[in-house]
């Protein structure tokens, strides 16, 4: 069932995941044989990506070369502002104040006190996922990080309902750097999408194009492999 209601994400909860590439088009031919997405022309540059008719993730083009081709998510919040107060006051930065995303919602990006980037939503015609948990969408956001202490205590505090209120289902965890990528790496986000068979899912991420970074290994959450398109966006294929 589509899960497309504002009410189902509340402050903390990641509703939703886009990635910076420098061709939209070559992203669309990759993640529509992959996930079996279909594409629709969206707010400014971002194609909406959808799942049986239901928005799971946008694409967007790269306004500046500089920047990191990557997947980005979102967590909801109520007021964007506000939260992205709690962050810096926290020990975050705020990179890009919030600002309206036209008649969709209220987005910002702001990091960590690691550095690790991630986006608010403040959503108005535009709630969030309307699929997730099901194979070819969002399933999980590991925050690669080298301080877990220090990351608990930061994301604990400012999203402390979505993970350990009496309903709290969380879609995020965290995880050393070191358990999966070099030491050097910096820490981040990696966003998990769900599959069927992750052996199979790999031979087509290869197959068209892309590479594997770590092949499947057990987790508290199910079996990931770590993966990037082919043009060098890494994300994460979770069977549970």
């Amino acid at each position: 069932m589509a899960e497309n209601r504002a009410s189902v994400y509340a402050e903390g909860v990641p509703c939703w995941v886009d990635a910076q590439l420098p061709d939209v088009e070559a992203g669309k031919r990759f993640y529509g044989e992959l996930f079996g997405w279909t594409f629709e022309d969206w707010f400014g540059p971002f194609a909406q990506a959808l799942k049986d008719g239901e928005p799971v993730a946008a694409l967007v083009r790269k306004m500046d070369g500089r920047l990191p081709t990557v997947w980005t998510v979102y967590f909801a919040t109520p007021d964007a502002p506000a939260l992205a107060r709690r962050i810096r006051d926290a020990g975050g930065q705020i990179v890009s104040a919030p600002v309206p995303a036209g008649e969709l919602g209220v987005t910002a990006l702001v990091t960590d006190p690691e550095g690790a980037v991630f986006a608010l939503w403040q959503p108005t015609e535009h709630p969030g996922f309307g699929r997730r948990h099901e194979p070819g969408t969002f399933a999980w956001a590991e925050l690669y990080a080298r301080d877990t202490e220090a990351a608990n205590a930061f994301y604990g505090d400012l999203f402390q309902e979505a993970l350990f209120g009496p309903e709290a289902e969380p879609d995020f965890g965290r995880a050393p750097v070191s358990d999966v990528f070099p030491a050097e790496m910096p820490p981040h986000f990696l966003v998990h999408f769900a599959v069927e068979d992750v052996p199979a899912a790999l031979e087509d991420v290869t197959r068209l194009g892309g590479r594997i970074q770590a092949p499947p290994f057990e987790t508290s959450y199910g079996t990931v492999a770590v993966v990037t398109d082919d043009q060098g966006a890494s994300f994460a294929l979770l069977r549970r």
